[in-house]
């Protein structure tokens, strides 16, 4: 085993992991590997030279007091559980008997020379090599992906199984989809480039490490506009709220800080083009852009645009608005199926309870401003002239 530190670093390369994670798990493989050998109440350390590339192990017994309870293990299970000596600790007063100088925590060491236990510890140690070095494997892919968490995720489709759920691939690990986090109306087969939100990472017994993936979160929709948008992914213009009803329609709350930008204008685009792409990628999500107000009754006025109230009434401790509309406009309120007034509630936080009202309600010029009046009777600038 003269060369084994050579193969660890080549392991480390050939499995894209860190140096140090594959020394690590070299280091837990020979402990594990000595503790089968000898006693599982047995400690051991590793001791690695990087200059000269060599290792070695030592089995550390730690000298405690007469009386201490660390001295007795105990193994077994109900009912059968009993104490052995452990190997790890010895007693002062036995400790004396080596050495007369030695005090409680001190620590012996002895060498512990694997190649003295032959083929028997040269397959142990190669099976929990393995092992550890997988570990490490997915605790590195565990992590990358775990900071990438709530973005944009890109991958191939590679099945969808018989419960719809839908298998794709991204990067060195698989995505699954379920149905109820995909679009209603979207199919797929393999080979399809599909673009999902990254929700978690997991582990389970059946599918191993895998990464959940969404379409129908708010948050897909986000970031969606963010790539679409200069101005949000530069953060000139803020996402504060969305909320959708996936596949149908949704709303979107922005605010900005600079007073040369419109947050809407920026977001829709020339001709709609940007809004028009998130749309498409949607499945023709219908988006409603919405500038954002910190003032409660103006933010839930506009959520609930199309529709113009009369009057609103909010009370902030209970988180509900009382809304006065017009018979005319209470149908644009609450819109197909109750979608309008159900992502107006979403969007800002309220429970929204329409109130009709009598009238009619029309667009009006503000009439604080006197109507400008066309003359043909010039003789008021006659004197200009004399």
């Amino acid at each position: 085993m003269e060369k084994i530190l050579d193969i660890i670093d080549a392991i480390a390369h050939e499995k894209n992991i860190s140096k140090e994670h594959a020394i690590d798990a070299f280091k837990e493989s020979l402990i594990n590997t000595a503790k089968k050998l000898t006693s599982y109440t047995s400690t051991f350390e590793v001791v690695i030279d990087q200059d000269t590339k060599t290792y070695s192990v030592n089995k550390v017994i730690t000298v405690v007091a007469d009386n201490d309870s660390k001295l007795y293990v105990e193994v077994g299970k109900e009912p059968n559980i009993k104490e052995v000596e452990s190997d790890s600790f010895i007693s002062l007063s036995e400790a004396k008997e080596f050495d007369d100088s030695l005090e409680t925590g001190d620590q012996l060491k002895e060498a512990f020379i694997l190649e003295d236990h032959g083929r028997t510890a040269s397959a142990s140690l190669f099976r929990e090599l393995e092992y550890h070095i997988q570990r490490r494997v997915e605790q590195d892919l565990f992590e990358k992906y775990r900071d990438k968490v709530g973005t944009v995720m890109l991958g191939t489709v590679n099945r969808v199984d018989a419960e719809e759920n839908t298998h794709v691939e991204i990067g060195e690990l698989k995505g699954i989809m379920s149905q109820r986090n995909r679009i209603k109306g979207e199919k797929y087969k393999r080979g399809d480039s599909i673009r999902a939100l990254l929700r978690y990472v997991s582990v389970d017994p059946e599918y191993g490490l895998f990464l959940e993936l969404t379409r129908t979160s708010p948050k897909f929709l986000e970031s969606l506009m963010a790539s679409e948008v200069p101005e949000i992914d530069d953060g000139l213009v803020q996402i504060i709220a969305a909320a959708r009803i996936p596949g149908e329609r949704a709303k979107i709350a922005l605010k900005t800080e600079q007073m040369n930008i419109d947050p809407i204008g920026a977001a829709v685009g020339v001709k709609g083009v940007r809004i028009n792409a998130v749309s498409r990628e949607l499945d023709d999500e219908n988006i409603d852009c919405i500038e954002f107000s910190p003032i409660p009754e103006v933010f839930i006025t506009r959520a609930l645009s199309p529709a113009i109230s009369q009057s609103i009434k909010v009370d902030a401790a209970s988180k509900k608005a009382i809304v006065n509309i017009t018979g005319d406009q209470k149908a644009k309120a609450i819109g197909k199926s109750g979608i309008n007034i159900r992502l107006a509630s979403m969007l800002t936080g309220y429970t929204i309870e329409l109130n009709e009202i009598e009238g009619v309600t029309e667009r009006q010029v503000d009439s604080s401003e006197p109507e400008m009046q066309k003359t043909k009777d010039t003789s008021a600038l006659s004197d200009l002239f004399k």
